[in-house]
């Protein structure tokens, strides 16, 4: 077992959040995983994360969820309306987003991971 101890949020059946447990698994590294949709955001969890690393970062703009949202509400996006999105569609979360210690960290690869290795 390793020191770190982290929590990954996201979907389960996210390509990308499969992808990251998989490479926790693989490194031996210790985590709980927890489903959005299962068990919702609190609202000042991810108004912290937003603060933290940046609401823009957070948000997936990318996602089939944005591509449903009004022009209104794409053109109206900040801080507050974004975190307000996210918690009525969880899928609109960038996935999967880390925490360990004070580290988020926001989608994943190889490079994003490899400073949890011990």
């Amino acid at each position: 077992m390793s020191t770190h101890h982290a929590t990954v949020y996201g979907i389960s059946n996210c390509d990308t959040v499969r992808k990251a447990r998989k490479w926790l698994e693989k490194n031996a590294i210790d985590f709980n995983f927890q489903d959005v949709r299962e068990q919702p955001l609190a609202q000042s969890q991810l108004a912290e994360w937003a603060s933290q690393v940046g609401w823009e970062v957070l948000f997936n703009k990318r996602s089939t969820s944005y591509r449903g949202l009004s022009d209104e509400q794409k053109q109206n996006l900040d801080e507050a309306s974004a975190v307000a999105l996210i918690l009525e569609q969880p899928t609109l979360m960038k996935r999967p987003v880390l925490i360990t210690g004070d580290t988020i960290i926001v989608g994943f690869n190889d490079k994003l991971y490899s400073p949890l290795l011990p």
